[in-house]
């Protein structure tokens, strides 16, 4: 009869190398979406619009609402988590305005 510890112990080593994978994609997905928020921040700049655009951030805000509750993601988990990307976002094109 297999080694229930050992089985757990395994069962954990393969989900910690899916967790350590999934980060790595989070960090570069936020890198690269951040390489397009500062091309943004830069144009917005250039052209003396406002840093923050509020309908288009109630629009994000709804729109990962839904995806998370597709992804069974906690919703309002998902909002905090947009809201603080977002006010990350607004944060670099002010500096862009200075």
């Amino acid at each position: 009869m297999p080694d229930p510890v050992a089985r757990a112990a395994e069962l954990l080593k393969g989900h910690r190398a899916s967790i350590d994978r999934l980060d790595a994609i989070l960090v570069y997905t936020l890198g690269e979406r951040f390489k397009h928020t500062q091309a943004v921040g830069k144009l917005k700049a250039e052209h003396d619009l406002p840093p923050s655009d509020p309908v288009r951030e109630a629009q994000q805000i709804e729109r990962l609402e839904d995806l998370a509750k597709e992804a069974d993601l906690d919703p309002d988990f998902a909002k905090a988590f947009l809201n603080f990307i977002i006010q990350e976002v607004i944060r670099h094109h002010r500096k862009h305005q200075e």
